[in-house]
């Protein structure tokens, strides 16, 4: 199995390399490329060293699988040309999301609606991953009418220049070219990706669109509000959700207790809660806070956790990789 990765210097890229040698992903040859200023600089994975080469390079190894972190841009010129050569590519970028004819794959929830035909495949935004992997369970079972979800979005989610912009005014340093457009160290921004005509950021829209492909269901009201901040480890959301029929909290348990990559975290009189600080390094999503909503019919609240490097990204494209495997589609 050949593998490359493009983008591996960037903070998932680099998950993406360590994720393969904890899953003994197997692996014959490995290959990775990232931006022109990395090329010819050695990477070290699993005691080995390798050196970053360019994408055409990598295009030219015919690798099997392409694992894709690198933005749209470059997503959109060169998945298709590794398509037509047969290479299978998972992208992290928002560039073929919304495309009708690519699957948006969260394995625990459409991973059979994938065949071998699919050369290039989705990956959700980071967000996304962990509400759907909540409101998919609950949705079989009572039907979802509304979600209203806000956000509390990790700065890992922006990349590393932002990180080092939060580090750096944690150290007190405020005069650089910053990535927000304000400070983030102890400030909350609620503004993640840019604004659009109607007043809502590309990141809430993501949230809205993706979760309805991927459910399939184009009837559910979905409303979102994204806010970054000054946080490493994962992102968290609040989610309100009313459903068709009336939902059965001891019953919801006993749904997320069977369901595998989902966790719950909920003894508030222990103070058990999902937070940042736990999920951090982990692949499951955290679920807890689970309560009726008493000021509406059919509705409760609840609170997830996840990594957004892991799960949220990483995670769930080898994940989809592992699958594919699997099944022999590769």
């Amino acid at each position: 199995m050949k593998i490359g990765i493009v983008g591996v210097t960037g903070m998932v890229g680099r998950v993406m390399v360590d994720l393969l040698k904890c899953r003994n992903f197997p692996i014959e040859k490995l290959y990775l490329s990232a931006s022109e200023k990395s090329i010819g600089k050695e990477f070290i994975h699993n005691n080995k060293k390798y050196k970053i080469i360019r994408i055409r390079e990598l295009f030219s190894k015919k690798p099997n699988i392409v694992l894709f972190s690198s933005g749209s841009d470059v997503s959109k010129k060169w998945a298709p040309q590794f398509a037509k050569i047969g290479t299978t590519v998972i992208d992290n970028s928002s560039a073929w999301r919304m495309d009708p004819k690519k699957k948006l794959i969260v394995p625990e929830i459409n991973a059979s609606s994938l065949s071998k035909d699919d050369k290039i495949i989705a990956n959700p935004n980071c967000s996304t991953i962990q509400l759907v992997m909540i409101l998919y369970p609950l949705h079989i079972e009572y039907g979802i009418d509304r979600v209203i979800v806000s956000t509390y979005q990790s700065v890992t989610g922006t990349g590393k220049k932002a990180l080092n912009q939060m580090n750096k005014e944690k150290d007190g340093f405020f005069s650089y070219k910053k990535i927000y457009p304000y400070p983030i160290y102890q400030n909350v921004l609620p503004h993640c990706d840019v604004f659009v005509k109607n007043g809502y950021t590309m990141e809430e829209i993501k949230l809205i669109k993706e979760t309805k492909k991927i459910i399939n269901d184009n009837n559910i009201a979905i409303t979102a509000t994204a806010v970054r901040v000054p946080v490493i480890g994962g992102h968290s959301e609040s989610v309100n959700i009313t459903f068709k029929k009336k939902p059965n909290i001891d019953h919801i348990y006993k749904i997320f207790l069977k369901k595998k990559g989902i966790i719950v975290q909920d003894n508030p009189k222990k103070n058990i809660y999902p937070m940042p600080l736990f999920s951090h390094g982990k692949d499951e999503v955290f679920v807890g806070r689970i309560r009726k909503d008493y000021s509406c019919l059919n509705s409760l609240n609840l609170w997830i956790v996840a990594d957004n490097l892991r799960k949220g990204s990483a995670t769930n494209a080898i994940q989809i990789a592992e699958l594919l495997i699997k099944k022999k589609y590769i």
